[in-house]
């Protein structure tokens, strides 16, 4: 944004010099035709003289007056030229800053666009760990219900002591093996009584 505004003041800047020095060729332009008038002032004016006075100083009035204007025309020729190329570059560089100003704004709108997708997928994120915590905890409920089944279970067969503190998952698989062991051996000894 600070790029955008920095860039637009150097356009305005630009464009206003623009402006200076178009007005700068018309001042130019208006004395070369206020020129041209008083030389045509001045010719109207030998117009009343007697045709030999006429004819001498309109010759050398007319010469100084054109070598004068020559000079004149030369200069401002070679104002409005430099002006003129002036111009040019001004126009290039209000094209070019124009340009920088609309890319700096497209960046923009993609920088905006690309961070409200980033925030999209975070909500998305925090929605999907939030369910993930809630089948956690169901999961989790499930299993000490298991768990708790498993040693009523496994504590409840005739002949075996309840526990006196809270058991480990290794000392349930434990408990639950030796149970499983039994009844194994009971069953061998089962059939080789008959």
């Amino acid at each position: 944004t600070g790029a955008i505004t920095s860039l637009q003041r150097q356009l305005e800047i630009r464009e206003s010099e623009l402006r200076r020095i178009r007005s700068e060729k018309e001042m130019l332009q208006k004395q070369l035709r206020e020129r041209e008038d008083k030389l045509q002032a001045t010719f109207d004016k030998f117009c009343n003289l007697t045709e030999e006075q006429k004819q001498e100083e309109a010759v050398a009035m007319m010469e100084e007056e054109n070598r004068s204007l020559q000079q004149t025309v030369m200069e401002q020729e070679s104002q409005l030229a430099e002006q003129n190329k002036l111009i040019s570059e001004l126009q290039e560089t209000i094209s070019q800053l124009r340009a920088e100003v609309v890319s700096n704004r497209l960046s923009l709108l993609e920088q905006k666009q690309a961070h409200k997708e980033i925030q999209s997928q975070a909500e998305a994120l925090q929605h999907k760990e939030l369910q993930t915590r809630v089948a956690l905890e169901r999961i989790s409920c499930k299993f000490e219900r298991y768990r708790s089944k498993i040693i009523q279970a496994t504590f409840s067969v005739e002949g075996s002591q309840e526990p006196s503190a809270e058991l480990t998952d290794d000392e349930v698989l434990e408990a639950m093996q030796k149970i499983i062991n039994e009844r194994t051996e009971f069953q061998q000894l089962l059939r080789k009584g008959s």
